[in-house]
């Protein structure tokens, strides 16, 4: 089952480093990472996606919070946070197959960055099925270029939003 862990760590060189060196030596794989400052630039966010279950998940916590420079480590359970990673993707296209490929970016409300007279480049974020979604409609039409972002999360505010 995919986990995916919100963890706020001091802002210092080699952070990183020491928390997935954790997952490392534990033999833990890492699916996806983000890192990013917040708000408090001593304060960096970092989002890590999983795969275990609750009680391997629940030691990766444990050990997550013995590292001095980790301040909080929060599960973000699906129900209860918005997740979403970003992809940027050049595909070609030809004169026969624009407006199907237009549409097609339509219907995912992408934008677009660049239109040449063979490619679209284009930019998309969703949650990380969306992105698989996209990637996977966008294949026939020979993909070109992919660049994936880490997936990122934030916990609703309200327990009771949707």
């Amino acid at each position: 089952m995919k986990h995916t862990l919100s963890i706020l760590v001091n802002n210092h060189p080699g952070v990183m480093s020491h928390v997935s060196g954790l997952f490392t030596r534990r033999g833990y794989n890492i699916d996806s990472i983000a890192v990013g400052v917040t708000d408090n630039p001593d304060v960096s966010s970092m989002t890590i996606v999983l795969n275990g279950d609750d009680f391997i998940v629940g030691q990766v916590k444990n050990q997550l919070l013995k590292l001095p420079d980790v301040l909080k480590v929060q599960d973000m359970a699906y129900a209860s946070s918005v997740q979403r990673e970003l992809v940027l993707i050049s595909f070609s296209i030809t004169e026969g197959n624009r407006s199907e490929a237009l549409t097609i970016c339509n219907g995912f409300d992408v934008k677009i960055l660049e239109m040449t007279e063979d490619s679209l480049l284009i930019e998309f974020s969703g949650n990380s099925r969306q992105v698989s979604n996209i990637i996977s409609v966008l294949k026939p039409f020979g993909i070109r270029e992919i660049s994936r972002t880490g997936q990122i999360a934030i916990a609703y505010r309200n327990q009771n939003s949707v």
